[in-house]
């Protein structure tokens, strides 16, 4: 229990902590955030010492009917933080005690804050996985949808922002759905890391009082027991691994939002974003700017230079708050199939020709560089590749005969990549009955 200077341990030391210091290492400005797993972590170490023997039933229910007054104020807003209250685990004790009085007392016994903060963590951790996972598969099914509905749309991909080969606009919004699906299954693995009972380990030796760990583990759910009292207490791969989640989840949905970013600009034109995810200019009344695009890329840098403890609760508001403004942005978007369309250009069916060859028996090489030449050929003349002649094509290879006219067609240039991963119709179906196979899998 805590000693005259309201610390756990403050029975070692005399005289007062710098208030400089006491601020500095204080953490319930952040920790706060854990008050139901505090109660739900203490409620269950109280269940173990009863069954050890070392709370009376009467003594047990006086302390859980305590906690569950301390829970009741956090939930209704009426707990009164002292200024003595160092951290989560200090204000929910020092309450108890004001509530039950001393046999508050016997609730620490062989417990320390070492296994208190990290099961708290934990706990939260777990819930907070399950949280993000839900809104994760939420937006990838959005995209998923919206594929399916679009999937005969085609516009231009692009490598080094130069436009490069004809695609299916349902094959841009799976490229990055598919990575998210990789985000989901890391999470769910970072969620079974979490997933695994500390209390019971004490400071670094563990417990010395028969407590049964694995009643603690029932009690809280937990998929399995540490298997190091000390690893238990110091470690915190968990906590890494979940803000390394997070960082690479941001940078998947900041890709997005850059392309997005450019495909609503007038140069672009290709989509519009709702008003709801937009904001205007104070200065230029025709402004309408992708404000929730670029606030989910601002926000991944947020995300990629926070560590420990405190980040971990920054980091899950900030992934909450992006994964449902990618849904809306995502399930509003308006696209411009006709601007589309109309930014296809002749030009990008150079790799088509080259594969024209390719059919005719021509080696790969050089039928890239009859592809090449052909391109400069129409670049000097000044007329579109589609505009060569048949004469004119003969110079470059005699392979070129008259169903080279079949290559202008954008199609049928999307439709020839028909292998599995490809921007074909078949394709693309696929794609999307695997992502939603996935979601199911993931789910279940």
């Amino acid at each position: 229990m805590a000693s005259e200077s309201g610390k756990l341990w403050g029975g070692r030391f005399v005289g007062a902590v710098d208030p400089i210091m006491e601020k500095f290492n204080a953490s319930i400005a952040y920790d706060r955030h854990l008050w139901e797993v505090d109660v739900q972590g203490s409620k269950a170490y109280s269940r173990g010492l009863e069954k050890a023997g070392l709370l009376t039933k009467a003594e047990m229910d006086q302390i859980l009917h305590g906690l569950d007054k301390v829970a009741e104020e956090w939930a209704q807003g009426t707990f009164k933080l002292s200024p003595n209250d160092e951290d989560i685990h200090t204000a929910n004790e020092r309450r108890l005690k004001e509530l039950i009085g001393e046999t508050a007392g016997k609730l620490h016994t062989g417990r320390s804050r070492n296994d208190q903060v990290v099961t708290d963590l934990r706990l939260w951790m777990r819930q907070t996985c399950s949280t993000l996972s839900s809104l994760l598969w939420e937006l990838i099914r959005t995209m998923v949808d919206r594929a399916e509905a679009e999937r005969d749309v085609l516009f231009p991909g692009y490598t080094h922002l130069q436009r490069a080969q004809p695609i299916r606009w349902s094959h841009w919004i799976l490229s990055h759905a598919v990575a998210l699906t990789r985000d989901s299954e890391r999470l769910l693995e970072v969620r079974k890391r979490i997933n695994v009972l500390p209390l019971g380990s004490g400071a670094i030796a563990g417990n010395p009082l028969s407590v049964d760990r694995e009643l603690l583990r029932a009690e809280l759910n937990f998929g399995a027991i540490t298997l190091n009292s000390m690893d238990a207490t110091s470690e915190r791969d968990f906590v890494a691994e979940f803000l390394f989640w997070a960082s690479l989840c941001m940078t998947h949905l900041s890709r997005m939002a850059e392309d997005l970013i450019l495909y609503c600009t007038k140069e672009f034109s290709f989509v519009q974003l709702s008003d709801a995810y937009s904001t205007g200019s104070s200065l230029m009344p025709q402004k309408k700017n992708p404000d929730s695009l670029e606030l989910i890329r601002s926000k991944a840098g947020r995300v990629f230079g926070r560590e420990d403890k405190e980040a971990v609760f920054e980091v899950s508001d900030t992934m909450s708050a992006v994964l449902q403004v990618a849904t809306g942005v995502i399930s509003t978007l308006q696209i411009h199939r006709e601007n589309m369309g109309q930014a296809l250009s002749p030009d990008m069916l150079a790799t088509d020709l080259a594969y024209y060859l390719v059919r005719k028996g021509m080696p790969f090489r050089q039928a890239h560089e009859a592809s090449g030449k052909a391109v400069f050929m129409a670049e000097t003349k000044g007329v579109a590749l589609n505009e060569l002649s048949l004469q004119e094509l003969q110079t470059i290879s005699p392979l070129f005969s008259g169903d080279v006219s079949c290559v202008w067609d954008y199609g049928h240039s999307v439709e020839q990549y028909g292998a599995l991963g490809g921007t074909a119709r078949s394709s693309v179906d696929w794609q999307i009955h695997q992502v939603r196979a996935l979601l199911q899998t993931q789910q279940a």
